[in-house]
């Protein structure tokens, strides 16, 4: 076997680590450039350039797939959570009612404390429910419904028909509201 086989033999059997196939790279270099063997140092020289790219692309995939599977994992409960939603919202309308003298305050008492329990649960998984009541109509976390006339100035959110979440700072389910336009004084004069 001559010097040259051994050689590669050797190159090929022990595992290099990105230090080291630069440090190839360079004395492959400095052979080219004295004109020994300027073939085969120049092909050592491109599959060691390859080497080095194929796995800079492999890490970078390698990255990019964890994030997708960590993102996936975060948002695959995104259903239920809005199936749970409804119920709190559901919740909420049943408090908002309650205040008649007809029911107990005991009972009262436990609805509300199922329903902060039930919000804290599902602000513990990234669920955060969307203020809008008098901030002004963004289509990113807002559906307008209709135009009412109200004390607000126009295009700020005057009533919400139905409330709207985000889970871990992406819009689930966007507010649908009633967006005023400005015109109580108009309507009063009427």
């Amino acid at each position: 076997m001559s010097k040259k086989q051994q050689k590669d033999k050797k190159m090929q059997s022990q595992p290099q680590n990105e230090e080291q196939v630069k440090a190839d790279i360079e004395i492959m270099s400095k052979t080219v450039e004295t004109g020994k063997e300027p073939d085969i140092a120049q092909e050592i020289i491109d599959y060691k350039d390859k080497y080095l790219r194929t796995m800079a692309e492999f890490e970078n995939y390698r990255k990019r797939t964890n994030a997708e599977k960590a993102d996936w994992i975060r948002h695959a409960t995104k259903e239920l959570a809005l199936h749970i939603c409804d119920v709190l919202d559901n919740f909420e309308r049943a408090l908002l009612q309650a205040n008649s003298d007809d029911l107990d305050a005991s009972f009262v008492e436990g609805m509300r404390l199922i329903e902060k329990q039930l919000a804290s649960a599902l602000g513990k998984e990234g669920i955060k429910k969307i203020e809008a009541l008098g901030q002004e109509f963004d289509p990113e976390y807002h559906e307008a419904l209709a135009h009412i006339p109200s004390e607000y100035d126009e295009n700020i959110v005057a009533a919400i028909i139905q409330n709207g979440y985000t889970m871990h700072e992406r819009v689930i389910r966007p507010v649908r509201v009633a967006v005023s336009n400005g015109n109580i004084m108009n309507t009063q004069e009427d």
